[in-house]
């Protein structure tokens, strides 16, 4: 309607006969039309083909406001908004009525389902009852779901008859010759289906219930153990610790009785004097059954490598051997026992046992043992552990002292779970109303159970007795314990209960230590790229690099074994025995000075020399030669392999490794000892004939002669030397020379006093002469000067001679060649001690030092690498603090990598568990 009204001003205003009577007052007019919009005042009759514009002209528009649009929406809604409310309010009604008639209904079926289930109870425990009573008569055990079976297969199969005198069967081929069943068996089958389904002692329905929750709380609870374990080898701090569940008691509560009900076996040291001296770490892990059915269990002391123990009795032989390790007067040690045991039939459980608190201590007991229980229990029960404090029902809660430690670490009794024992002690009131908990509440309950035979002998096992015994118990006072009371008891219970917290205390501590793994594997992950550049290492490339290294400097030091050192070596040997031998058959010779005349005569001729100083010669030669040459250069060289590997092995990184070096030594002193025997002999054997005869060529000689002046010059400055340090300690030449003086005097009046005769028959004043004479003579100098004043005389003597004999091995005749050894055998002795060297040095490089650098690499590949197992190679790299470091730091930050990515999938996939609501939907809460 607007549009057509737009169309016709449109038409108006551009015809031309209108131009005049329109411009009179454009403005206003013009003001008029921009504003017009319909209104409920304003009615165009739209089938009126044109418009006449006089009429136009004296229409009054009226212009619609803003504030008027929201009345206008109101009031176009108002009919549909009515209609909705009412609409809803008949919705909630019948909803709300439907709720009702739901409650109702679900209460009349739990009525009957408890009915049901004390029916089926009572019958099933008289059943056993008379069963355990009659000696050797094995009854088929009651099972309603069975009998169900068996009864429904029997009325779908058909009638069989069965004659049991006469022993023949009979089967009826046909359906139809069976007869229904009448009203009143249908309605008892029901009721015994309703009820059998309703039971909770049945296994397969109890599991049908758990549904895949239980699952999910399982693999929950074993992923989280996984954790745990790994973060209890990273770090022992509290700030990366998931709970566990703290077992406490007094020592007579049955605190092993408890966790032995809920492993199943009899495992726990026993004994009449305190055995549980030390924490026990038990992680239970839920395993599956064989292919075959079979159930697996076995236990494992991860700390002592002892591999999968299957008989518990051994198990429990160690525990008590570990425990009965602490000494009697600590009686308490803080290091953990880990145990892990595997089974079927045990849930997925981290329990820590510790040991029972006492009130007074033995007098074998140190005075602080109660302090020591209770400081050791005080530190596992702090948060976030969850506490079961195991109470005897004949004992007094108030004076329980597992609920009063709690008490002080979780006053609320938030993660505090209360395990009552020895439920059979009292009466069913007594017990029911300690279970209750209304004079010690605990937010997490009170369990009961009944752990230990009621003293019947049996073939079968005690953990099978005991559960019967509690099973036995609880359904005879169904009455005080029953599914109505809601108290929980038996094993089986708490078993569950036991998961369920545990599980739920992980969940809600999973976000906490997932943000506290991520801190600490953000700093391992910097201090690693900082102090190491992330360059990742083994224990195996440490070895490897350590055994290269070692190959290395051998190799660098087997430079130090080459021929002309080893030749240098017993060269200055025996210039040490040449000179040895000089001083023993020549220097020391009266006729030592003739030698230096006939040596400094040119004019004398050979053949008129003494055959005394040929002999002389021979003599000396003979000397050095069957001195023991072979056997002295061989240890010689020995030696110096010796101090070669002792010089490695003492040597970086040998020192963080003493057991190792240890090892180096003694398998290089090995290959040596087997060896110095053969090459001194086959050293002696080549020398040989050195002892008898030596040719000498003028070369030779000529090359013994320069050696034997550079000898003798360096024995001369040797003693001036020592002369020298001598002068200097006594104060000067004057007083050296007075002590030298002085000695010489004593010395003369000594050798007088020997060579006086003594009378036969001596006469009085002839013995009191003598006894002044043997009066000690009183010495002007002191006893240290008068020594150092000998060895001055020696010396210069030593030096007179050597300067003598200088001078002849640089006279004319020493330079005339071999023939002249008789009156120059410091040469001949010389170019002799080159030959015995040079032999020595060929045989020892071939017999000893060849096989010793052969076998020592290869012994250090078969004793230092392949005889290593793994844990010796890691015992070995962690020796080395820097190594052990850079492997911690680098182990830990992998480690806080994986439990990342577990926790990062269990967070991920583990969906938050919603409070649950007060009332359900109803059946049209899925509309709203």
């Amino acid at each position: 309607m607007i549009s057509a009204l737009s169309r016709r001003l449109a038409a108006l205003k551009q015809s031309p006969s209108h131009d005049h009577k329109l411009s009179s007052s454009p403005p206003r007019r013009r003001s008029h039309m921009s504003t017009l919009i319909m209104s409920p005042t304003l009615r165009l009759n739209s089938r009126s083909a044109f418009v006449n514009s006089n009429a136009l002209r004296h229409v009054h528009v009226r212009a619609i406001s803003y504030t008027a649009i929201p009345r206008f929406v109101l009031r176009a809604f108002r009919v549909p908004i009515a209609g909705v409310s009412v609409g809803a309010g008949a919705f909630g009604y019948a909803n709300y009525k439907f709720e009702e008639l739901r409650k109702q209904s679900s209460a009349w079926i739990t009525s009957a389902q408890d009915t049901a289930t004390d029916f089926v109870d009572a019958a099933s425990d008289t059943l056993k009852s008379v069963t355990s009573r009659v000696s050797g008569l094995k009854l088929p055990e009651f099972q309603a779901p069975q009998f169900l079976e068996n009864l429904f297969s029997g009325s779908r199969a058909g009638s069989e008859g069965n004659d049991g005198e006469s022993g023949n069967s009979r089967s009826s081929g046909d359906l139809g010759d069976k007869q229904p069943p009448n009203k009143e068996d249908q309605t008892a089958i029901a009721a015994l289906i309703a009820a059998t389904l309703s039971s909770p002692s049945d296994p397969v329905q109890e599991e049908a219930r758990k549904g895949p929750r239980a699952d999910e709380l399982m693999h929950l609870t074993k992923k989280l153990i996984e954790i745990r374990s790994i973060l209890l080898s990273i770090d022992q701090s509290d700030a990366l610790k998931l709970p566990s569940i703290v077992v406490v008691g007094s020592q007579s509560s049955g605190k092993s009785s408890v966790l032995e009900a809920i492993v199943g076996h009899e495992f726990l040291p026993k004994g009449n004097n305190m055995v549980t001296r030390r924490p026990i770490e038990l992680t239970l892990v839920h395993t599956p059954r064989s292919a075959t059915g079979e159930a697996v269990e076995y236990g494992e002391f991860p700390a002592l490598g002892l591999g999968r123990i299957t008989d518990f009795t051994q198990i429990q032989k160690t525990l008590t051997d570990l425990n009965l390790a602490v000494p009697a007067s600590e009686a308490v040690s803080n290091e953990p026992i880990d145990l892990r045991i595997h089974s079927s039939h045990v849930p997925d459980l981290t329990l820590i046992d510790l040991p029972g608190y006492v009130q007074i201590s033995s007098l074998d007991q140190p005075e602080t043992l109660k302090e020591k229980i209770a400081a050791l229990c005080e530190r596992y029960i702090r948060e976030p552990n969850i506490i079961l404090a195991v109470c005897a029902a004949d004992v007094d809660l108030a004076n329980s002292p597992a609920l009063r430690a709690s008490r002080k670490v979780d006053p609320l009794g938030l993660r505090t779970i209360g395990v009552i024992t020895k439920m059979d002690l009292v009466s069913p009131e007594q017990g029911s109303a300690v279970l209750s908990g209304n004079r010690y509440p605990l937010h997490l309950g009170y369990v009961g159970v009944v752990c230990k035979p009621n003293g019947r002998k049996t073939s079968d096992s005690t953990a099978v007795v005991a559960k019967r015994a509690e099973h036995d118990y609880f359904g005879a006072h169904k009455e005080h314990f029953g599914s109505s009371t809601s108290l929980m008891v038996g094993t089986d219970t708490l078993r569950r209960r036991l998961m369920e917290v545990l599980e739920s205390s992980m969940a809600s501590s999973l976000h906490g230590i997932t943000n506290a793994v991520q801190l600490e594997l953000e700093e391992a992950t910097y201090q690693f790229k900082v102090q190491y550049n992330d360059r990742r290492i083994t224990a195996e490339s440490y070895v490897a690099e350590t055994v290269d290294a070692l190959k290395a400097k051998f190799k660098d030091y087997m430079a130090q074994f080459s021929k002309p050192q080893i030749r240098e070596k017993l060269k200055i040997m025996l210039d040490e025995r040449t000179m040895d031998v000089l001083e023993q058959l020549y220097w020391s010779d009266k006729r030592a000075p003739e030698l230096n005349a006939l040596a400094a005569d040119p004019k004398i001729k050979l053949e008129s020399v003494e055959p005394y100083w040929r002999y002389k010669l021979e003599a000396a030669s003979s000397l050095l030669t069957k001195s023991g040459v072979g056997r002295d250069s061989t240890h010689l060289v020995a030696e110096g392999l010796r101090s070669l590997i002792e010089s490695i092995a003492t040597g970086d990184p040998f020192t963080y490794h003493p057991a190792a070096a240890e090892r180096l030594m003694d398998f290089s002193h090995m290959i040596l000892r087997d060896r110095i025997g053969v090459t001194s002999d086959q050293v002696e054997n080549c020398i040989k004939p050195f002892k008898y005869e030596v040719d000498v060529e003028p070369q030779e000689w000529e090359v013994g002669r320069v050696k034997a002046i550079d000898l003798f010059e360096k024995e001369i400055g040797m003693c001036e030397s020592k002369l020298k340090e001598i002068r200097k300690r006594v104060g000067g030449s004057r007083r050296l020379n007075n002590l030298m003086s002085y000695v010489k005097t004593i010395e003369e009046q000594e050798q007088d006093k020997k060579a006086k005769p003594l009378a036969a028959e001596p006469s009085e004043s002839s013995l009191e002469n003598i006894d002044d004479e043997d009066e000690p003579v009183s010495y002007r100098y002191n006893p240290a000067q008068l020594l150092d004043a000998r060895h001055a005389m020696l010396y210069n003597d030593r030096l007179s001679i050597l300067k003598l004999r200088l001078t002849a091995l640089k006279s004319k005749r020493c330079r005339g060649g071999p023939e002249n050894g008789k009156l120059c055998p410091e040469v001949f002795l010389n170019v002799v001690a080159n030959k015995l060297a040079y032999t020595s040095a060929l045989f020892i490089n071939i017999e000893l030092l060849d096989q010793f650098f052969y076998q020592f690499p290869r012994e250090i590949d078969s004793r230092l690498i392949y005889d290593l197992d793994r844990s010796e190679i890691q015992r070995f790299a962690r020796e080395n603090p820097a190594v052990r470091h850079h492997l911690d730091l680098q182990e830990r930050k992998d480690k806080l990598e994986e439990v990342m990515k577990s926790l990062q999938s269990l967070v991920n996939l583990r969906k938050d568990a919603q409070p649950q609501k007060r009332r359900s939907q109803g059946l049209f809460g899925s509309f709203l």
